[in-house]
């Protein structure tokens, strides 16, 4: 999702309030990303933390309750 919007991975980090060596650990998968930063991301993409986890292939967010 990233890629697709042409952000680097410096601009996801400061999206993310984090540094860009943090975030590289969370894309490469060598950092676990905290919660409140995937419901960021989530918000950020207008997705779910589903649909990043990769736990559904339903890019829509869930409707608000």
């Amino acid at each position: 999702m990233r890629e697709d919007r042409d952000l680097t991975q410096k601009d996801v980090a400061a999206i993310l309030g984090t540094t860009y060596q943090y975030y590289q650990k969370y894309e490469s998968g060598k950092r676990p990303i905290p919660v409140d930063r995937l419901e960021i991301l989530a918000d950020f993409y207008q997705t779910s933390v589903d649909y990043l986890l990769g736990r559904t292939p339903v890019k829509k967010p869930y409707p608000q309750k």
